[in-house]
């Protein structure tokens, strides 16, 4: 999961010319010049107040901000033990949007600070923080000559790029993956990088402007109602109220430790810039407020009180959540839907199946029987993609009236751990496929699917996604993972369900969700029982595979959910 916006100065670009360089009494000048603001920013430190002073360090839980998320380091790869539970209803679609929490305030009053004091409290995965520093506009030659003389005003509503911060908002709001450009406060640009947020049950939008209105910035925006769509979007809006003094100290430690300013700019663009549009645009915003944080982080008690909003706010979306085995029930008298296919069951198909159901095989003949099967199911898979008519030459000069692949690419995606063992077929029949990760397991409390960790490759949405899953019996992974492709833009069309084995209940549940996706596999048992295990079934895959010990029920689930 992509990290918050860094606010650290960056390396220069590879690209841009080497400075000139100064005689050597400029040099020593500059050098004594530093250590100089090095040595006020020192002095600066002892003016503050020690923040969050007699809180106790809690755990971080977050997955989209620099606090480490809870993690299973293992040789191969990383795995999130905390885990979001399902976001969207037996339809497939989202079941309430996610709670955003807009922070406004003063240049260096403590935002970010507080922002995530409440990650850190509220305790629960998938926390999204959200920076408006990420949204300055790209600015023309002239500003940034302007800028690099303290003369531009980046503390005016002009100066953020609302279209996209609006954007953005709204789609994460929407369980959708996101990409936030990097600010580079060095050079004044934008990276050429973007990271991706995606995930978010809770979204903490801070900025100075966080939750400002048309009226107040009217003048600025020229009448358009951005700012007033952005303040509709928050669900919370929160003011950190800090004395003006300390604002101004902590913004000099900060412009000269971390960005390289010296004292006379820093002090010269407060006082041209920063305190006159405190004044009149954020300022102003307080009365816009839930709730006023006077102090900053120093005031656990309001944080406490924002911790126990959201935390009720959470409980009313888990209020929200499907039940899978009403699900199941409404289904059972169905035909099968027109999106199902199933291999054809030749007699060396039904004696492969014989060999990988039989609880005697070997774990040898059970690994060499399966990957036939998958190999025949993938390239059973590959026919349903979109083809066009081509012509080519053959060596002998003749021409050959041909078909070729339609669609841009192919990318595989398998549901961790079972799904992985289909990666080896995909790559024998599609040359460079890219291939991506999903985990999703079983909650022992709720009994509910939960995503873990995913990994996709970029630019996702313009692929033919074929994912794997060994065995599907509920359809409840399958659902989440099917969700996850949606929330990044891959159109429901594009996505091919390959499964060796499925349970009827896992088709029509994934078939009434989501009705263009591809459903394929090479055979579908009719029942599954009272612990939703396919009935005959073929045991836990993943065990029988890898040679893992065995769940003591005899479930066909995997420990990471295969359902």
């Amino acid at each position: 999961m992509a990290a918050p916006p860094a606010r650290a100065d960056a390396a220069p670009s590879a690209a841009s010319p080497p400075a000139a360089r100064d005689p050597p009494g400029r040099q020593a000048e500059k050098s004594e010049t530093a250590c100089e603001d090095r040595s006020n920013a020192e002095s600066l430190d002892r003016l503050l107040p020690p923040v969050g002073a007699g809180r106790s360090p809690r755990k971080r839980t977050t997955s989209q901000c620099k606090s480490e998320p809870p993690l299973l380091r293992t040789s191969k790869r990383t795995i999130y033990t905390a885990g979001r539970p399902p976001w969207y209803n037996e339809h497939g679609t989202q079941s309430k949007e996610a709670f955003a929490i807009g922070l406004g305030g003063g240049s260096a009053s403590g935002k970010t600070t507080v922002a995530r004091m409440i990650i850190e409290a509220l305790d629960v995965p998938w926390v999204v923080l959200l920076s408006m520093d990420s949204f300055y506009k790209v600015l023309t030659e002239q500003q940034q000559e302007q800028a690099a003389h303290n003369n531009f005003n980046f503390d005016h509503p002009d100066a953020f790029d609302f279209d996209l911060i609006i954007s953005t908002l709204k789609k994460l709001k929407q369980g959708k993956s996101v990409k936030v450009p990097i600010y580079d406060f060095t050079t004044h640009s934008r990276k050429k990088d973007w990271k991706t947020l995606y995930g978010a049950n809770v979204i903490i939008f801070e900025g100075i402007m966080a939750f400002a209105d048309k009226t107040l910035l009217e003048g600025a925006l020229t009448g358009r109602t951005l700012a007033r769509r952005l303040h509709q979007l928050l669900d919370m809006k929160i003011f950190v109220d800090t004395d003006s003094d300390i604002r101004l100290v902590r913004r000099l430690r900060r412009d000269i430790s971390e960005r390289g300013r010296d004292i006379e700019g820093v002090i010269k663009q407060y006082n041209k810039f920063v305190k006159p549009a405190f004044d009149q645009y954020i300022q102003p915003t307080m009365r816009l407020a839930d709730i006023v944080v006077p102090r900053g982080s120093g005031n656990t008690v309001a944080i406490d009180l924002i911790v126990q909003h959201v935390h009720s706010q959470l409980e009313e979306q888990r209020k929200l959540r499907w039940d899978m085995a009403a699900l199941a029930s409404a289904h059972q008298c169905h035909p099968l839907p027109r999106t199902l296919s199933v291999l054809k069951s030749t007699p060396q198909v039904r004696g492969m199946h014989t060999i990988i159901r039989d609880k005697e095989t070997s774990r040898d003949e059970f690994i060499f029987y399966s990957k036939r099967l998958m190999r025949l199911l993938i390239e059973h898979a590959l026919s349903f993609l979109p083809f066009q008519d081509c012509v080519v030459q053959t060596p002998q000069g003749q021409d050959y009236a041909g078909k070729c692949y339609a669609g841009k690419q192919i990318t595989g995606v398998s549901i961790l751990r079972a799904g992985e063992t289909m990666e080896p077929a995909l790559r024998a029949v599609c040359k460079d496929v890219r291939i991506g990760t999903i985990l999703i397991q079983t909650n022992q409390l709720t009994g509910e699917p939960e995503l873990h960790y995913l990994r996709l490759p970029k630019d996702i949405s313009d692929d033919h996604v074929i994912l794997m899953d060994c065995t599907v019996s509920t359809g409840a992974a399958a659902m989440m993972a099917v969700r996850v492709l949606l929330d990044h833009d891959v159109p429901e069309d594009k996505i091919f369900l390959l499964s060796l084995l499925m349970a009827e209940m896992g088709v029509h549940s994934v078939a009434y969700a989501f009705p263009r996706v591809r459903i394929i596999t090479t055979a579908v048992d009719k029942r599954v029982n009272d612990l939703f295990r396919i009935i005959p079934g073929i045991g836990n895959f993943g065990d029988r595979y890898f040679g893992t010990d065995a769940v003591p029920d005899g479930s066909d689930e995997e420990e990471p959910y295969t359902g």
